[in-house]
């Protein structure tokens, strides 16, 4: 009888996916940007701003959080495994090439997406969203220390900030909602296992 795919495997049927560092990195970042999202919309959104009410305060906790938003990246560079899965991110193979041609044309066929430990969407997500979060820090920043800067670049950096933002948070939005129809990739951050089946299935050029 086979499992189901909301079943986990038995222990003997699961291999290591991820270490102790790289499920609390993603899970502290993930409450960082979840901060700086909710407060961005509490700060932007008239009837949010008048429920909550105490804009200052809102304003340090966005602060604050955009601020340590790096910070779990950096403390996680310690960790060998953490570092060889950000070589692993980095890394783009013809296999890549593979997998993004069958995403553009909707082609769900797993023979269709090669997949290393991480696969093309998820490198390309990576990527955008580190440059996305350097770039809301030295936007802040600027806006933050109003003397840093003259005002045009103060103007530029507050418009750049709002709207990469409100793209950040569709992108969000949309990793939130593909990680919601994968129960076994989220067992994977949770636990840091993953059943070989499922691990054969989505990422057949991995090899742990």
């Amino acid at each position: 009888m086979s499992l189901r795919a909301d079943t986990p495997a038995p222990p003997s049927a699961r291999i290591r996916r991820f270490g102790r560092t790289q499920r609390w990195v993603h899970r502290t970042t993930a409450l960082l940007m979840g901060v700086c999202v909710v407060t961005a919309a509490i700060l932007y959104i008239p009837q949010l701003a008048i429920m909550v009410g105490r804009r200052e305060l809102v304003v340090r906790i966005h602060e604050c959080a955009g601020l340590a938003l790096p910070v779990p990246v950096l403390l996680g560079l310690a960790s060998r495994g953490f570092r060889a899965d950000l070589r692993f991110l980095n890394r783009f193979g013809p296999h890549d090439k593979v997998w993004l041609r069958a995403a553009l044309v909707r082609d769900k066929r797993h023979s269709s997406r090669p997949a290393g430990k991480f696969n093309a969407g998820q490198k390309i997500y990576a990527a955008w969203i580190a440059g996305a979060t350097l770039v809301m820090l030295g936007t802040g920043l600027l806006m933050w220390f109003t003397h840093l800067a003259p005002l045009m670049w103060r103007t530029s950096a507050t418009f750049v900030h709002d709207w990469l933002a409100l793209t950040i948070g569709v992108v969000l939005a949309g990793h939130i909602g593909m990680a919601l129809g994968d129960p076994e990739a989220r067992r994977g951050l949770r636990t840091g296992t993953v059943s070989r089946e499922w691990a054969k299935r989505e990422h057949p050029l991995w090899r742990p």
